[in-house]
């Protein structure tokens, strides 16, 4: 199986320029190629693996990758998909989102070796030229009639949004940065997601007029899950890389809770899992999902954190739900990973304070009634023990729980 075929199998491609030139030019020896990543925010999510996957797959066959970091573009913003202009970013800002976004990419990429990635700011570039230079060798390769056409540009024009003379720009500058990475690196294929498509043209179409040199652009998908819903929002947000905006705890319990119909193409876009493996592990219901679910959930949170937050976020996923009693130091890691989590109930409290009051202040019980009338039907439990007196306090940290699926973790203020 050629490297094009094994991606466009794992689902991490949508669209191919020239398929076949293509095929045939990964195969006569190793290619540059390039994404880029606006940083218009301290953290990539989810959505942004797509093409880091893809970029990590090429590079494994021995393809290098450039990453450009686009500290010139975010300082015009991107008006694809956008129903207003993009706030516009300050260069301190920038240079913050940058350093973060820099040290994500680094854990899914190798910056050693043969094939080692490259990585560039294309403010390097982009912020010397001049403007009527660039107008003169850059702008007069572009038509605006076809711009005008351009789908993003089309629904805001019919929708009367306008469109600033800013962004109307950028399609010629991530053009641009396509020209300069061939003309500097060699790199005559760029990744993106299937949003930019018109904007990976553009610069297909410049360097084949300015350098005559054939050259690619490769989409991938907008994910959906099996409910419609855009792939890596949760309840809070967005599914982040930063682990203080998503904690290695909930980045693990997405995964472990996505739906059945979703685990097998998970496990091909989000993991580097042999596609035999994934059919295996998918091929049965039930538990076997819930098996097929644990090592999509594993691998996911070891490439985002690192092998060492990934089984700590699962030693205490199981701690959770222990029947055992758990040791100080048990409870206490519990206790550390459930305070970093945006989605797990959390209750601030003074202690002491009963069980019911608890119950109450977290919303597990509407009233100190319902508080006993659970207890005395055996549902009320504290960490992994029944409580028999609910009035009794607690005198620190706890996870109380409401029958068997509802609990809240009780801190101090």
């Amino acid at each position: 199986m050629s490297i094009l075929d094994l991606v466009q199998a794992r689902g991490l491609v949508q669209q191919i320029s020239e398929r076949d030139d293509l095929t045939a030019a990964l195969a006569g020896g190793s290619l540059r190629f390039y994404a880029g990543f606006d940083p218009t925010a301290d953290s990539l999510h989810a959505g942004h693996l797509l093409p880091v996957m893809l970029m990590r797959w090429l590079q494994q066959a021995g393809h290098r990758p450039i990453v450009v970091l686009g500290g010139g573009t975010a300082r015009v913003g991107d008006p694809t998909g956008k129903d207003k202009t993009r706030e516009l970013l300050t260069p301190e800002r920038i240079r913050h989102n940058l350093e973060c976004q820099k040290a994500q990419i680094a854990r899914f990429l190798d910056f050693d070796g043969p094939a080692a990635a490259i990585m560039v700011d294309n403010a390097d570039w982009l912020m010397g030229l001049g403007y009527i230079d660039f107008l003169r060798d850059i702008g007069r390769h572009f038509s605006i009639n076809r711009m005008l056409t351009a789908e993003g540009t089309r629904q805001r024009l019919e929708r009367n949004q306008g469109l600033s003379f800013i962004e109307f720009n950028y399609h010629l500058l991530q053009s641009y940065d396509f020209l300069h990475l061939q003309q500097q690196y060699g790199c005559t294929v760029q990744l993106g997601g299937d949003d930019q498509w018109f904007h990976i043209l553009g610069g297909v179409d410049l360097i084949r007029r300015v350098s005559g040199v054939q050259a690619f652009g490769l989409t991938v998908p907008l994910l959906l899950t099996a409910d419609g819903k855009k792939m890596g929002k949760t309840e809070s947000g967005a599914l982040f890389l930063d682990a203080e905006q998503t904690s290695p705890y909930d980045y693990l319990q997405y995964w472990l809770n996505c739906a059945d119909a979703d685990v097998a193409r998970l496990l091909r876009i989000y993991t580097q899992v042999p596609l035999e493996q994934i059919e295996a592990l998918c091929s049965g219901e039930g538990q076997a999902l819930q098996e097929a679910k644990q090592v999509l959930a594993m691998e996911a949170t070891s490439q985002a954190h690192g092998a060492g937050e990934a089984n700590e976020a699962d030693r205490v996923s199981r701690l959770i739900f222990r029947r055992e009693p758990l040791s100080e130091d048990e409870q206490a890691a519990v206790v550390r990973a459930l305070s970093r989590s945006s989605a797990f109930p959390r209750t601030l409290a003074t202690f002491p304070l009963s069980w019911a009051d608890a119950a109450v202040a977290s919303g597990l019980c509407e009233s100190k009634g319902e508080a006993r009338r659970l207890g005395k039907q055996g549902g009320a439990r504290t960490w992994q023990e029944r409580v028999e007196d609910v009035d009794a306090p607690l005198t620190g940290p706890a996870l109380i729980w409401a029958g068997k699926k509802k609990a809240a973790l009780i801190v101090p203020e």
